[in-house]
């Protein structure tokens, strides 16, 4: 079995490309032209050196001692929160814009949720002088008022969403209809591995970095390249994508996937996509979705904006289906709480999405010689109004 996508835009019975005649074109030459284009020598070396010199990378791959200590085994964090903008988006939105100059589009959309997406657009939209529209849910603008901020004063236009729910499903609604409106000029940058073939392997695909630096930076540590697992948190699913790809293949490599169980799972306020979803297309793929029996997508719920999300990236859908990839939920406080415990016991102030991921660690029932590599995808500066408003309750 393959886990990677094949020649039809297909991960096993999840993917495809569901959209509508007027992006027929835009999407059909994505389709022929993207793998040509990203391993173009000239392309590779720019998207290379703008990952050294201006993200940061590579990130480093840090033994928690003390996180270590608490829960068994030697838990690594792969570091993204380090990164330039303070995530691993900007790996992917760094290879979107290479792509489409090299498109000739003129225009920049995108949508986001936590923030960190439209701050990473935003910035490489700046760095390369295209303009940027990034469409953010109303109640995500509230609650991510940092990276609103940060995507103001980097030029873009923050355009509200102001339907359902008024997250990140209603802001990734708003932006296909831009998209479809603007079909010549303009280039959307989706910010996870959700969409249509061909956005779910792209991102992938320049995410990876990821997984590539953990093999050799796990080499020199340990001797080896393959932990025992890789932990990532999932809502639609792009940093796990990146921390899984190198080792899809490996059975030796246990992939574990974090969704955000909200204020639990049986209580109707969850985004546990993967527990309450059934077989469904959303934003032009088929992938699993939290839907009624009529198809209607039920509002998700998490106090994590980027995880707060109906859907999962297609891959994702396969990787659970197929049981290569073990998955867990964590609640609201359980994401709260292990973001507290990192905060005190290592100094790393994680993202809520993140927590998510560092929350599920009791759970797993490590052995000491287990090697854990936990994807942390973010830092929580843009949570910091939600960690204040918990901390009384946390300390």
């Amino acid at each position: 079995m393959t886990y990677q996508v094949d020649d039809r835009g297909y991960y096993g019975e999840f993917g495809g490309a569901f959209i509508p005649e007027m992006l027929h074109a835009n999407v059909e030459n994505l389709k022929k032209r993207y793998v040509e284009i990203i391993y173009e020598a000239d392309f590779q070396k720019e998207f290379d050196n703008l990952l050294k010199d201006y993200v940061g990378r590579p990130t480093p791959l840090y033994l928690a001692k003390r996180l270590s200590a608490l829960y068994g085994g030697k838990i690594y964090l792969k570091r993204e929160d380090l990164n330039h903008t303070g995530a691993h988006k900007i790996n992917n939105t760094i290879g979107q814009i290479l792509l489409a100059q090299r498109l000739g589009k003129k225009r920049i959309i995108a949508e986001t949720g936590a923030g960190q997406h439209g701050v990473a657009t935003a910035t490489v939209c700046a760095l390369m002088g295209v303009e940027c529209i990034v469409y953010m849910g109303q109640v995500d603008i509230g609650r991510q008022a940092p990276n609103v901020a940060r995507m103001r004063m980097l030029g873009a236009e923050v355009r509200p969403a102001m339907s359902g729910s008024r997250t990140l499903k209603d802001a990734t609604n708003e932006a296909i209809r831009d998209w479809i409106n603007n079909p010549e000029d303009t280039h959307y940058i989706i910010g996870s591995v959700v969409g249509p073939h061909p956005y779910p392997d792209m991102v992938a695909r320049f995410q990876s970095v990821i997984s590539e630096e953990m093999k050799w930076q796990l080499k020199e540590k340990e001797g080896r390249e393959q932990p025992d697992y890789v932990v990532a948190c999932v809502g639609g699913g792009s940093n796990a994508a990146g921390a899984f790809y190198h080792y899809l293949d490996d059975e030796r490599v246990k992939l574990v996937s974090v969704e955000a169980a909200g204020l639990g799972v049986d209580s109707g306020e969850s985004a546990a996509t993967s527990v309450l979803g059934t077989k469904g297309i959303i934003h032009g793929s088929r992938t699993l979705l939290m839907q009624t029996e009529d198809g209607q997508i039920i509002e998700p719920y998490s106090i994590s904006a980027g995880l707060d999300y109906p859907g999962i990236g297609p891959q994702h859908a396969h990787l659970i289906e197929s049981g290569r990839a073990q998955v867990y939920s964590a609640t609201d406080k359980e994401a709260l709480t292990a973001a507290m415990e990192l905060s005190r016991i290592e100094g790393i102030i994680p993202a809520l999405e993140t927590s998510h991921a560092l929350a599920i660690l009791d759970q797993m029932k490590l052995k000491e010689e287990d090697i854990v590599i936990v994807n942390l995808s973010g830092r929580g500066d843009k949570d910091l109004a939600t960690y204040i408003d918990h901390l009384d309750e946390l300390t």
